[in-house]
């Protein structure tokens, strides 16, 4: 028992080590790699497995470039793996930008894939322009209507603005803007509806594309639409305001009516206190004079004659003239 166990032993570990050996090393990957005449060493591979780097994504884009007949080296794509890269999109991109005539190298290629941007949907864009519709812009005319215009513009990716370039949204609201502008500018909506191309040709020749990653081929008018009329409603607007201010402003000055009104009748209400005040000192008054020796007899009622004369005079002021039918 003791010697078929010792016999047994080496075969056993000898086993356990090719298993171990072709768990750590991608032997049919090496394989593969020579027999499409990529040149990638055993240790290699051993070395990216211990940069924590998956072979199968180094070697397989390597292999892809090498068939596309592209010069790129292991380091330069475990590189950019390493740094956070897509090395199997930037491959296809290069490949593609390759086969349409597009000059795009490694560097360049990796440089627009790190920062963030789709390199091969940006090759692709290249070669097949994509089409962006733009949301419903509404601007007023001249002559106070709305227009509501939605747009389409035909963008073709600018591989050397890639990176540092603005996208899509910066393209849509530049393109907003020039619908605003144009439309603002028009004597009459009219003249926008007559000519649509009209907004076209002002938003192109604007160069809306300058500082972005795209280049502008065309910019459609999809649709135009009237909207409400802007001017009348704010002129309608303004008459309300106008009548409220004005409402206001009267309502001000009947206030102020109402509050001289009542200093009046408080005026006059003093001013009667006063002469009836004053007319009950008279009684007092004559009185006085009467113990004083200053007023007599005759006087006091040559006195009474000119206020009954006074009083005979007012009456007759107070009555009202007679009609043509009482004179007759």
């Amino acid at each position: 028992m003791e010697v078929t166990f010792a016999y047994w032993l080496p075969i056993l570990v000898i086993v356990i080590a090719l298993i171990l050996f072709f768990q750590f090393v991608p032997l049919g990957l090496w394989i593969s790699a020579v027999a499409a005449s990529v040149r990638v060493s055993i240790i290699t591979l051993i070395g990216m497995r211990l940069r924590r780097v998956p072979p199968h994504k180094i070697v397989l884009p390597l292999i892809k470039a090498t068939k596309a007949g592209l010069d790129l080296n292991i380091n330069q794509l475990e590189a950019h793996y390493l740094a956070g890269g897509n090395v199997d999109k930037v491959v296809d991109a290069i490949i593609a930008a390759e086969r349409a005539g597009i000059p795009l190298n490694f560097t360049r290629a990796a440089a627009i894939d790190l920062a963030g941007r789709d390199v091969l949907e940006a090759v692709q864009m290249s070669v097949n322009p994509k089409v962006i519709e733009t949301p419903i812009v509404a601007a007023v005319a001249k002559d106070g209507i709305e227009l509501k215009v939605k747009a389409r513009v035909t963008v073709r990716a600018n591989i050397e603005r890639l990176v540092g370039g603005a996208g899509e949204a910066t393209i849509i609201a530049r393109v907003g803007e020039g619908i605003v502008t144009t439309i603002g500018s028009s004597e009459s909506h009219k003249e926008v509806l007559e000519n649509p191309d009209k907004i076209s040709r002002t938003v192109l020749e604007k160069g809306l594309d300058a500082g972005t990653a795209f280049e502008i081929l065309s910019i459609d008018i999809a649709d135009v639409d009237v909207g409400a009329n802007i001017g009348a409603r704010l002129q309608i607007d303004q008459a309300e305001a106008d009548r409220r201010i004005a409402q206001a402003r009267a309502e001000q000055r009947r206030a102020m009516a109402v509050a001289r009104e009542q200093e009046m009748k408080a005026y006059t209400q003093e001013m009667r206190a006063k002469v009836v005040e004053a007319e009950a000192e008279i009684p007092r008054a004559i009185a006085q004079a009467f113990r004083e020796g200053k007023l007599g007899v005759f006087d006091y009622y040559q006195l009474r004659n000119i206020q009954a004369d006074t009083s005979m005079r007012e009456s007759f002021s107070k009555m009202a003239p007679p009609t043509e039918g009482e004179q007759k």
